[in-house]
C-alpha cells in the first residue's frame, strides 16, 4: 500500500496572537513543523505545541527561518553562512528543550518561507542550513523540495533527506513553487486541494501552472494551517488519501 505522510507548520502564534488552530490540526496530521521563534512563535507555544503533540503520537519537526517576526520569516535575507548556520541550530536546540520534556524529541527540521524557496537554488544558504543542522544533531533528517540544493547538500553530507509536496500550492514547469507573491501561486479550491493531495501520493505527479502535467516524489505533504477553512480541508484530504487507499503515517 503507498503511503504519505501529512506535515503542517504549527505553533505560528506569538504572545497572546494565534494564527493556526494547534490542538486541531494536530488530530490530522503525522508530523508537526513547529516554529522555533525567529519567524513565529515563543517559548510558551512552543512548549504548548509539543506537550499536544506527544500526546498524540505525532512526530516534531524543527521549523526554521531567518530572523524575521516581522515579516513572518517570508521576506528574503541576506545572511552570512556561519551565522545562518548558528541560528539554524539554536532553533533546533531551543524546540529539542520543549520537546525532551514532553517525552519525545525533535525528529527532522524543515526550513520556512524564504529561506526555504533560497535553499531550493542557492549552494552557499542551503550548506549553512545543513551546517546548522548538523552542529544540533547529525542524525537528524532534513524535509525540503525535491531536487532542491538543501537535500542534495544535505545527503552528501550524510543527512537522512524527505522529500516533499505541496496540495495547495501552484508548480512551475520545472518542479519549483509558484512565488506566493505572483497570481495563482496558492491553491484556493477545496476540492482542487483534495485531488491534487490524492494525485501527489498516489501517483507522484501534479498539473503545473502552465498545464503540463509534472513528476513530483514525495514521502510527505504538506498541509497550510494558516489558510481558511485549514482544518475541514486537511481532514477532508486525510478521508480522502484513506478512501483511495493510501495509509497515512509519519516519515521518522
Amino acid at each position: 500500500m503507498t503511503s504519505i505522510d501529512l506535515n503542517a507548520d504549527l505553533g505560528e502564534g506569538f504572545g497572546r496572537w494565534r494564527l493556526t488552530d494547534d490542538e486541531e490540526l494536530l488530530s490530522v496530521v503525522t508530523s508537526a513543523n513547529v516554529a522555533c521563534g525567529f519567524h513565529a512563535g515563543d517559548a510558551a507555544t512552543m512548549r504548548r505545541v509539543c506537550e499536544q503533540a506527544a500526546e498524540r503520537g505525532v512526530r516534531i519537526g524543527a521549523q526554521v527561518s531567518y530572523r524575521d517576526l516581522a515579516g513572518f520569516g517570508r521576506r528574503a535575507m541576506d545572511v552570512p553562512p556561519a551565522e545562518l548556520a548558528a541560528e539554524v541550530a539554536y532553533q533546533i536546540g531551543a524546540l529539542e528543550v520543549f520537546a525532551r520534556a514532553a517525552g519525545t524529541r525533535v525528529s527532522y527540521v524543515k526550513p520556512h518561507g524564504a529561506l526555504y524557496n533560497r535553499v531550493v537554488h542557492d549552494e552557499e544558504q542551503a550548506g549553512a542550513v545543513v551546517d546548522g543542522v548538523l552542529l544540533a544533531d547529525a542524525s537528524l533528517p532534513v524535509l525540503g523540495l525535491p531536487g532542491s540544493r538543501l537535500l542534495e547538500r544535505a545527503g552528501k553530507s550524510g543527512l537522512p533527506t524527505v522529500a516533499e509536496a505541496f496540495a495547495d500550492r501552484a508548480y512551475t514547469a520545472e518542479g519549483t513553487l509558484v512565488p506566493r507573491g505572483e497570481e495563482g501561486a496558492v491553491v484556493t479550491d477545496p476540492e482542487a486541494v483534495v485531488d491534487r493531495s490524492v494525485g501527489l501520493a498516489r501517483d507522484g505527479a501534479v498539473t503545473s501552472r502552465s498545464g503540463a502535467r509534472i513528476e513530483v516524489r514525495a514521502r510527505s505533504l504538506c498541509l497550510h494551517g494558516d489558510t481558511p477553512g485549514a482544518v475541514e480541508l486537511a481532514r477532508r484530504v486525510r478521508a480522502r488519501l484513506a478512501e483511495s487507499g493510501v495509509r497515512v503515517e509519519a516519515f521518522a
